[in-house]
């Protein structure tokens, strides 16, 4: 059976899911969600459609939805979401992309939905786990994944998990967060300690930075993934004080390369064919 799974990555939380899981299910094609935004409808060739995404104030990263709503689910038999999360919110996010597929143009929503908890690295509210409770909850997360890869592969079938709270949570955080994403960059800037090196820009997975006269600059349509300070070797890119004392976070098997434009999921230099993997 051949499988798609797309992932929208920026620390590489969730594409280091969606590459464990493209690895036990076999067959199956990695498609970041940042390459094929401007390619109007979207109609997978394949018979089991797979979704990889983190957890944003208890819902979709914008991209997502977006993607989502652009997706034809005609042809699969089998369409199936995991979602990372360091806190809460898997339910409600998992509900909103079921919500969003199934008003697209097969009608059709998700057979199953998953949730692998990941480090948290919201940077600009908390620092992520160190140490040993970090490596507890990466080696949990491959259980996890190993579980998610066993379930698909059997087809198994689910409704989805509802919490009232958590959907109120969903109601009040996620219209503010979404209300204001694109333009939450206007508070990043870069410090003494930049080089010029041009990294935040590679591994942004809208394109959101330029270099100008050596500095970056971000563009207002960000998508709060994070990357750009999370991945900067220097630690110099801040979003207010607060973040300047907080440690960085990447996923350890995404490799010391970045997980941007223009890079396939080990890092290597893409050719002209493939699909380009940007972003969390």
């Amino acid at each position: 059976m051949k499988t798609i799974v797309y992932y929208f990555t920026g620390t590489g939380n969730s594409l280091s899911v969606a590459e464990g899981l493209c690895r036990r299910l076999g067959d199956c094609e990695l498609v970041s969600i940042a390459s094929v935004t401007d390619s109007g409808m979207i109609r997978p060739e394949a018979d089991r459609i797979g979704i990889v995404c983190p957890v944003y104030f208890f819902g979709l990263p914008s991209l997502v939805a977006v993607f989502a709503g652009r997706l034809d689910l005609a042809r699969p038999r089998y369409v199936f979401a995991a979602v990372t999360l360091g806190g809460s919110g898997g339910s409600t996010a998992l509900r909103q992309l079921d919500g969003i597929l199934r008003r697209g143009p097969a009608g059709k929503g998700l057979d199953a939905g998953f949730m692998a908890r990941m480090p948290g690295n919201y940077i600009l509210m908390y620092g992520p786990p160190e140490g040993r409770r970090q490596q507890e909850i990466l080696r949990n997360a491959d259980r996890r994944v190993e579980e998610i890869a066993d379930l698909v592969g059997r087809g198994h079938r689910a409704g989805l998990s509802f919490s009232l709270l958590a959907s109120l949570v969903h109601l009040i955080m996620y219209s503010r967060f979404i209300a204001g994403v694109h333009d939450a960059d206007r508070r990043f800037t870069a410090d003494s300690r930049c080089t010029s090196c041009g990294l935040c820009a590679e591994v942004c997975p809208v394109g959101n930075i330029r270099l100008e006269a050596g500095r970056p600059a971000w563009l207002h349509r960000c998508e709060q993934c994070l990357a750009c300070i999370h991945l900067c070797p220097m630690e110099a890119i801040q979003a207010g004080p607060e973040t300047e004392g907080r440690k960085r976070y990447r996923h350890p098997a995404i490799g010391t390369t970045p997980v941007g434009p223009g890079r396939t999921p080990g890092g290597e230099k893409k050719g002209n064919s493939g699909s380009s993997n940007r972003g969390r």
